[in-house]
């Protein structure tokens, strides 16, 4: 008989290390691709790689319109974000065509100069700490209150994110229907 593969059971994250909570943006996943020389630069949406022939919501010809400044601004590798504003999902109260890429992993962009890149910026950051599911849920609850921090005076926001820094995993908790599947809820 032959003896089976050893298989290690992973390590254990501890869950009180620090987290990271952004609001969570409703308009559509989009990256921006930086070839390692700069030379060459894409966009994608959440299913597939988009040209401004082929686009979601105008991001590719975005990117196309900005792509110097874009390689300058944030260098090679994939730099995910959101896309949203005007005709994207609950548009924010933006208008005219006007839309918006916010970068997730805030860290990774603390030291980059993002405003050479009209529309260009970071989804808002709302708490930095400790794990501590009080301040998520107050975090969560402010939020309803006060409307989007991303689009001030927009009162219906989507909710938020949290990146657990010691499981690298990151965690969405939605202010509607969060106790719903995306099937439950209707969501394609």
């Amino acid at each position: 008989m032959n003896q089976p593969e050893f298989r290690k059971w992973p390590s254990t994250p501890r869950l009180y290390r620090d987290i990271v909570i952004t609001e969570k943006i409703d308009g559509t996943n989009a990256c921006v691709i930086i070839a390692e020389d700069g030379s060459e630069i894409w966009a994608q949406s959440r299913n597939k790689l988009i040209t401004p022939d082929d686009d979601n919501f105008g991001f590719a010809r975005w990117v196309e319109n900005h792509a110097g400044v874009l390689a300058d601004t944030l260098g090679p590798g994939y730099h995910y974000g959101e896309w949203w504003g005007s005709g994207v999902q609950r548009g924010y109260g933006l208008e005219k065509g006007e839309k918006r890429f916010s970068l997730f992993n805030v860290g990774r962009y603390s030291d980059v100069e993002l405003d050479m890149v009209p529309g260009l910026g970071l989804v808002p950051v709302l708490y930095e700490g400790p794990f501590d599911q009080a301040e998520i849920e107050q975090t969560l609850a402010d939020l309803e209150v006060r409307g989007s921090v991303a689009a001030p005076g927009f009162m219906k926001p989507e909710g938020i994110i949290v990146y657990h820094s010691a499981a690298r995993q990151v965690f969405k908790a939605l202010l509607e229907n969060d106790h719903l599947s995306k099937t439950e809820a209707g969501v394609k």
